[in-house]
């Protein structure tokens, strides 16, 4: 793998950049909108999924990077629940559930292997 420099350059960062696009997008919606503590809650969710790769890009080691890469996927996971009470309020479409669902399990999968990465290029404790 070519050595990263920036944070934006990861295709992980990326995706979850589009994920919270769209969940911006969708929260601006009248109905949606108007429920401010599942909006804020959601946005939130969508913004640490990108925040916390680029914080624990600049963390300095493997292991912390990994810590915070575990917590962006965990915030791509509360994305994924959220969703679900959004569709059930008809606040959004299923179309939008599974646009919104499939960026945010595409994010898990490119942080699941930049861990995987980080991991095998982190050289066991004795």
């Amino acid at each position: 793998m070519a050595k990263i420099n920036r944070f934006e350059d990861l295709q992980s960062w990326q995706k979850a950049r589009q994920l919270a696009n769209y969940i911006y997008d969708l929260t601006e919606q009248p109905k949606f909108s108007k429920d401010f503590k599942l909006r804020d809650q959601i946005q939130g969710a969508a913004g640490s999924v990108m925040h916390n790769i680029a914080e624990g890009f600049d963390s300095g080691t493997n292991p912390e990077f990994i810590r915070f890469l575990k917590m962006s996927r965990r915030s791509a996971s509360e994305v994924q629940s959220e969703l679900y009470l959004a569709l059930d309020r008809k606040y959004i479409t299923d179309e939008n559930l599974n646009t919104a669902y499939s960026l945010a399990t595409e994010s898990k999968r490119l942080v699941n292997g930049m861990i995987a990465y980080l991991r095998k290029s982190t050289p066991p404790r004795k």
